[in-house]
Parts: structure tokens; C-alpha cells; sequence
């Protein structure tokens, strides 16, 4: 990477990739594999899994979102309350122009035309779109597509239930342009006697806020249990609820028979900027010390692939992770649960989050050069494969300072609480190594973009390893992509949660200075 900034190649998002491939003739969807019918690409005899390799990158030329998200630092507010209808309060209380989903959609497991499987099917959408221009609607169509795959990433291998826990997991959609939305599904056997098979609820917003869509969830499965019809008023009031700005609460008032009617509280966590995420799973499912080789492997942007059996863990922890690198944002492909028609995205040179579920393991070790983590609590080891070199990227003395604030989360009681202290270590070693780079961003001339002086930024660091590493991390696609964002906003002042922990640290080192002396 040379010392001007590299700026990311566009390519076609995920759903247009899938939507593509949806459109394929069906009779070349399945395939014998072991004995047992398996959803992939079509053609891939031809070559075997190079050969479909050759066809996922023809269709899928580049892994990387288009843009990076627009997403600025969120001031805390305090709580005020409630929502009502006060217009003077509104814009305060109100993330602006921001409503909770896009739609609803209900996504059914039907038997194929031979009986011999069955197949996800979109049964029901909330609310119709309609009116759309025809590009508009072929659009939706693809992505309506895609969404089947995720609410039912095994495939076809299905069979009638007469038990089944229901599990929230979530997902995000790249768009052409890179513009993200939110996938939330929740899986619950539907209401019925006898064996029947599972079926999706699955929300799709702009909106990333995992805890808020999975209350959601809870009152929608309520719902079901007495009637399919008592989902849709609940979804229309919920359509009609503006989106409540952090710290605040909307009230949805709903109609239950025999219950009456019931004021639903939605609050949204202060710490916007973490509401997507629950650092929970991810401690429960590694040890604090491999968290850090996971974070070391992120932080250069390798390849990382997480295994589990349930949705639900590898969506969780894959957000963890990425939420991790704030007030970074990972660059490069994430899709916290593959497909198993997609298990072929694993041969990707480029970097990438993924979650893969455990029954596929053996389509994935064959891969190396990645850092493959195994979630599930039955695992003999947690790494499966690995360079070898995590345990090193890190500075020491700041790997030990990680593991000491990370400690403190034995103290807290709350998810909230949690979460802070556990986003707050990683914050801190971001501070600590990367926090002088406003020093180094000059200006040309008055109002004129800024130019980040990379070698002297770096030089600047007194520490040999932390310095070491430094070298290393500017050269990844997060950084080089946050400094562009500095050096076009050169010219207001530097704000956000970032900004005012670098400026603490800062004071910090003064007093202790002063101190000394």
C-alpha cells in the first residue's frame, strides 16, 4: 500500500450476487453430496470447488462494500422518558426521519414439487409494496430472494418437528452502493398439532439495534401462539412508531384477547453506538485471552471463520467482534451466518468475517492461511487453524492492560454495563496507540482538505513493538478509510466518544507528568 490513500474498489453487494444465482434453473440446485442432498451452485461439477470458485468471483468480482457507513459517533443524551405526542420534543426525542422496518416478512418451509424436500418460500410480506417503478420492484424481488437463504441457511435437509426452541439471529445485506440493512429473524415452529416444519419471521431495517428487534421478536411469538392474525396490528403500530433517539422510549399499545390492551416499552441503550451488540456470548464462548487473538487477527484484517451450531452464537459473536474495532469499521466481507449453497465464499482471498455452521466444518479446514475459531461447547480446541503469529501482533504491555480492564466486567450486573467495559478496553488500546493522529493531519491551506503525514505519525510512537505494530495497522483498509474521513472533515473540530477518550488519556498523561515533576 503505497503512502496516497487507496480508495475501495466497488463491486456488486451480496443480495445482487445471490439474487443472480436464485434465478438459475432449479434443476441444477441440488447435488448427491455424502449421500445427502445439498443446495450449491450450479455447474459445480465442472472443476469442483475451484471451478466454483472461478464462478462465485465471475458473478461476486469483489468482496469489499462500496462505501463505508455513514455512521458518526452519537452524543449521549439523558433519558427523557417515554414518548408522547409533543410536538415541541419530538425532534429531541426521535432519531430523525428514522421509522423502525422496512417490512415484515414471513418466510415458510414448503415440500418441492416431488415431495422429496422442502424449500423456503416467502409467504407473507408487511406492509405491500406498491406503486414501485419496475427496477424498483425487480430490486425487491432480488433481495426478497436472498432473504430465504438466510432465514434457512441449512439447504433443503428439513423435516417435520413437533419440538423446536425458537432462535433470534441476525444479518446484514450490502447493497450495490454499499448501503447496509439489518436482517432480524427469529425461527418458532408455527401454531398446530403433529410434526410441522419451522418457520421464519424476518424484519429488515436500517436500523441496527439487535436487542430492540429481539423484544420485538418475543411480543411477535407472543402474538403467534394465538393467531397469525394478531402479528399485523402489532407490526402496523410498530410501522407507525418513529424510531425513539438514544436513551429515549416509545410506547406501542396493543390488543390482546383475554389480555386487554398492552403498552409495550421500547428503549433504546445510551450507548447507541453498541446497541447492535452483546459482548455476552463472546465471553461465554472464549476465554478473554483468545478474544484478544481474534482481535489481533480482525485488527489486520485477515480471514477469520467462526464455527457453532446455533444461528444465534455466530451471529452474536460475529457483530462482537466487529464491534470490537470501533471507532474502526471492518472494510471487507461479514456475513455472520453462510449459507450453505454460499460455502464456497471460504476460498475467497480476501479478508472476511464469517460464520459457518459446525455440520460444514469439514468444507472449511481444508482452507489456510485463516484463523478458524470454534464456538461450540463441546470443541477440543478453539482454534482449529491459525498462522501461528496471533499471540504476537499485539504490544504486550498493552495486551496486559486489555486483559486487566476486562476483568472489571466480573463487577457489572447489567448487558449495558457489560458492554461498556468490555468496548471501553479496546478503546483504550486504540487511544493509546493510534490516538496522536489529529497531530498529524495538516492542513494546506484555510478550509482546504488535510493530509495525514504517515511516517511521522508513526515515528512519532516512543515504543519499539507498539511502534511495530503501528506500522502494521495503517496500512489496513480501516484505518487508511477512517483517516480519509479526518482529512475531508479537517476543518470542524474532532467529535465523538473517540475524540473525548483521546482527550481524557491526554489530561491523564499531563497530571501524571506533572506529578513526576
Amino acid at each position: 500500500m503505497s503512502e496516497t490513500a487507496i480508495r475501495r474498489r466497488k463491486g456488486p453487494g451480496l443480495t445482487n450476487f445471490m439474487s443472480r444465482w436464485s434465478e438459475q434453473p432449479k434443476a441444477n440446485l441440488t447435488s448427491d453430496v455424502a449421500g445427502k442432498h445439498t443446495a450449491i451452485p450450479s455447474g459445480h461439477d465442472e472443476g469442483g470447488r475451484q471451478g466454483a470458485l472461478k464462478r462465485f468471483s465471475a458473478r461476486f468480482p469483489s468482496f469489499r462494500k462500496g462505501k463505508r457507513d455513514k455512521v458518526k459517533d452519537v452524543e449521549p443524551t439523558e433519558p427523557l422518558g417515554p414518548v408522547v405526542a409533543d410536538n415541541a420534543s419530538r425532534q429531541h426525542r426521535y432519531a430523525s426521519g428514522q421509522y423502525f422496518f422496512e417490512y415484515l416478512v414471513v418466510v415458510s418451509l414448503k415440500k418441492t414439487k416431488d415431495g422429496s424436500s422442502y424449500e423456503p418460500q416467502i409467504t407473507y410480506q408487511f406492509p405491500k409494496r406498491d406503486g414501485m417503478a419496475k427496477f424498483q420492484k425487480e430490486e425487491e424481488e432480488k433481495t426478497l430472494k436472498a432473504l430465504t437463504l438466510f432465514c434457512f441457511p441449512e439447504g433443503i435437509n428439513w423435516a417435520p418437528l413437533t419440538e423446536y426452541h425458537s432462535e433470534t439471529f441476525s444479518f446484514v445485506l450490502t447493497e450495490v452502493d454499499g448501503s447496509r440493512r439489518n436482517g432480524y429473524c427469529r425461527r418458532l415452529l408455527p401454531g398446530g398439532k403433529g410434526a410441522r416444519p419451522p418457520e421464519a419471521y424476518c424484519i429488515i431495517s436500517t436500523l441496527a439495534c439487535f436487542g430492540l428487534f429481539s423484544k420485538i421478536f418475543d411480543e411477535v411469538e407472543k402474538r403467534r401462539q394465538i393467531s397469525m392474525a394478531m402479528i399485523y396490528p402489532f407490526m402496523q403500530k410498530l410501522r407507525e412508531a418513529p424510531f425513539p433517539a438514544p436513551g429515549n422510549t416509545v410506547e406501542i399499545k396493543s390488543f390482546i384477547p383475554e389480555s386487554g390492551t398492552e403498552i409495550i416499552s421500547l428503549t433504546r441503550p445510551l450507548d447507541s453506538w453498541l446497541e447492535h451488540v452483546n459482548f455476552a456470548t463472546l465471553f461465554d464462548c472464549l476465554t478473554d485471552a483468545e478474544v484478544l487473538l481474534v482481535f489481533a487477527s480482525a485488527i489486520l484484517e485477515r480471514r477469520i471463520v467462526f464455527i457453532a451450531d446455533e444461528l444465534g452464537t455466530l451471529s452474536q459473536v460475529i457483530h462482537a467482534v466487529a464491534a470490537l474495532l470501533y471507532p474502526f469499521t471492518w472494510q471487507h466481507t461479514l456475513i455472520s451466518i453462510v449459507p450453505e449453497i454460499l460455502i464456497d465464499v471460504v476460498m475467497a482471498p480476501t479478508p472476511y468475517l464469517l460464520g459457518v455452521q459446525k455440520r460444514l466444518l469439514d468444507q472449511v479446514t481444508d482452507q489456510s492461511d485463516l484463523l478458524l475459531v470454534d464456538l461450540s461447547e463441546d470443541k477440543k480446541e478453539t482454534f482449529i487453524v491459525s498462522i501461528g503469529d496471533e499471540s504476537s501482533i499485539l504490544p504486550p504491555k498493552l495486551q496486559t492492560e486489555i486483559l486487566e480492564e476486562l476483568s472489571n466486567r466480573q463487577k457489572v450486573l447489567t448487558v449495558e454495563e457489560m458492554n461498556r467495559v468490555v468496548s471501553e478496553a479496546f478503546l483504550h488500546f486504540f487511544v493509546k496507540t493510534v490516538g496522536h493522529y489529529s497531530s498529524y493531519v495538516r492542513c494546506s491551506r484555510a478550509g482546504g482538505q488535510g493530509v495525514f503525514e504517515k511516517r511521522s505519525f508513526y515515528k512519532a510512537i516512543d515504543s519499539k513493538t507498539t511502534r511495530h505494530f503501528v506500522k502494521k495497522f495503517i496500512q489496513t483498509q480501516m484505518f487508511d478509510l477512517f483517516i480519509q474521513e479526518v482529512e475531508q472533515q479537517q476543518a470542524g473540530p474532532q467529535q465523538g466518544i473517540f475524540h473525548r477518550k483521546i482527550l481524557e488519556y491526554q489530561e491523564k498523561k499531563r497530571k501524571d507528568k506533572a506529578k513526576n515533576h
